[in-house]
């Protein structure tokens, strides 16, 4: 439910906040021992509503990796499903996408921000509601892209949608700040509870 803790957790391990109580560790180390630098330079995120900056194209991808040739930046965008509109785009990538990226649709935006999460090469990957206000159309496109952006990495997905958590190894359950159940789908589903329902 809206208000479990789903983004806390998410503030938690970019250490936006410390807790008071335990621990969050990532490879078996405290947080609160790493350089917040570091830490956040190994994670990617992509947020439910990313940010777009008013450059081009090409220069919103690369805020991933700020030295990336033009290359990786068409690379990047060919995983994320995005190559095909930008090269549409009357200039291209060099296009200018306008305030919070006035000229691109929210499907659009959405892989932009999954090309710059792709061109960053993080080994942990945040997906924070990454397709909850796209139509059917726009989800599957952004799903496929979040399939290649997700391959080989340790990937923390929020969501209310089923299509985005299905292939889960684990999906963890939580309510009033707590984790009520955790498991696979089809266990979940077996067990009936918060998550069958």
């Amino acid at each position: 439910p809206s208000g479990a803790g789903k983004s806390t957790v998410f503030s938690l391990l970019l250490r936006f906040h410390d807790p008071d109580t335990g621990h969050v560790a990532v490879d078996g180390v405290d947080v609160r021992e790493l350089d917040p630098a570091d830490l956040r330079g190994a994670i990617a995120l992509v947020p439910q509503s990313p940010t777009i900056f008013a450059t081009t194209a090409a220069d919103n991808i690369r805020y991933g990796k700020l030295d990336a040739t033009d290359a990786e930046v068409e690379a990047a965008a060919r995983a994320a499903e995005a190559f095909d509109f930008l090269r549409a785009l009357p200039q291209g990538f060099e296009e200018q996408l306008g305030e919070r990226g006035a000229r691109l649709s929210g499907g659009q935006q959405q892989r932009i921000a999954i090309a710059r999460a792709l061109l960053k090469d993080s080994p942990i990957l945040l997906l924070d509601e990454a397709t909850s206000a796209l139509d059917a159309q726009s989800e599957r496109a952004v799903q496929t892209a979040l399939e290649h952006l997700m391959a080989g990495r340790t990937t923390l997905v929020i969501a209310h949608r089923l299509a985005t958590i299905l292939k889960a190894d684990r999906i963890v359950v939580m309510e009033a700040g707590r984790i009520v159940a955790e498991g696979r789908h089809e266990a979940l589903m077996a067990e009936g509870g918060l998550y069958a329902e």
